[in-house]
């Protein structure tokens, strides 16, 4: 077995540079993770206990939240470990869930605002046929695409990336990604399968891209000439656009950290590599909270309550 890994655990260097200040960090690090959860429950038990919310919009929205709560649990746990670990290592097969986790977690997110979008565009395009289009089943269809699909993907990607022979166990950086797993891979010919894979992976969700920004150039032709549509925008669309701006904005960055980051100090890599994980699922929580009325007033409501009791 030529191509079986003879790796069986990896190192990750990305937060030797910071050990100085693990106290703080730890203490940083838990406060933000506590904070992720925080927001997200809330979001998404409000969703689910208020029957007002069960409506494709809402429902969308707290896959969501979920799908952000997946993605930090893949980093938060073993992040908080290595900060008062004096070795920094993960197993062989840890690293690879991780890395299918990291993956799914960011490919769900972008087929999530597709779905999104897709919903929106109904809504404000076609809102006479708005509830038969967006049924419970087609919803639930459209749930299951926009986490299975990505799933299976990045589980293929895993599957292809487990075959190779690796020549290195040093990972420079704070967590587990495919890409960088695929660069310790000892003959450059061996991956060609798996680079083939990526690309075509990349203009699938390309072609995610492509579809929402069609159907937001539909929905700003309906809301131009339109009052009540124009108000329903700015309701509904502009806390979505505002997620998909920072989902972009930190793609962006972590695509370039990949590509260019090599001649960034530690430090900056570090803080770039993680701002995908970290900055998405704590603010998309707090940009629809505090956009979206009805979610805005039954979670006050329920904090008023807790602290008259």
């Amino acid at each position: 077995m030529d191509n079986v890994s003879q790796v069986t655990s990896f190192v990750l260097s990305g937060l030797n540079v910071a050990m100085n200040y693990r106290v703080a960090l730890f203490s940083l690090t838990l406060i933000s993770y506590c904070f992720v959860v925080l927001v997200n429950v809330a979001l998404i038990v409000t969703i689910i206990l208020d029957k007002n919310m069960h409506e494709p919009m809402y429902i969308l929205l707290c896959i969501f939240c979920m799908n952000g709560l997946y993605g930090t649990t893949g980093f938060y746990p073993k992040i908080l470990w290595d900060l008062f670990s004096p070795v920094h290592v993960i197993s062989y097969s840890g690293c690879l869930v991780q890395a299918l986790v990291m993956s799914a977690f960011v490919c769900s997110d972008l087929s999530i605002l597709a779905v999104m979008a897709y919903d929106r565009y109904v809504a404000i395009c076609r809102p006479l046929v708005y509830h038969s289009i967006m049924s419970k089943q087609r919803v639930l269809l459209l749930v299951c695409f926009s986490w299975l699909t990505p799933f299976c993907i990045s589980a293929m990607h895993i599957i292809l990336t487990s075959r190779l022979k690796l020549c290195s166990p040093y990972i420079d950086r704070l967590y587990c990604i495919n890409w960088i797993i695929v660069k310790l891979a000892c003959f450059p010919a061996d991956t060609i399968v798996v680079i083939i894979v990526a690309y075509i992976t990349m203009i699938i969700f390309v072609f995610h891209g492509v579809f929402i920004v069609w159907s937001y150039v539909y929905v700003i032709k309906t809301c131009v000439n339109s009052l009540e549509n124009r108000a329903k925008f700015m309701q509904t669309c502009v806390p979505y656009l505002t997620s998909l701006l920072i989902f972009l904005v930190t793609i962006l960055f972590d695509v370039f950290n990949l590509r260019f980051g090599s001649n960034l100090p530690p430090t900056i890599q570090n803080v770039i590599a993680i701002e995908l994980i970290i900055i998405p699922p704590m603010m998309n929580p707090l940009v629809y909270g505090f956009k979206l009325t009805i979610i805005r007033n039954r979670i006050l409501g329920g904090v008023t309550r807790i602290i008259k009791r």
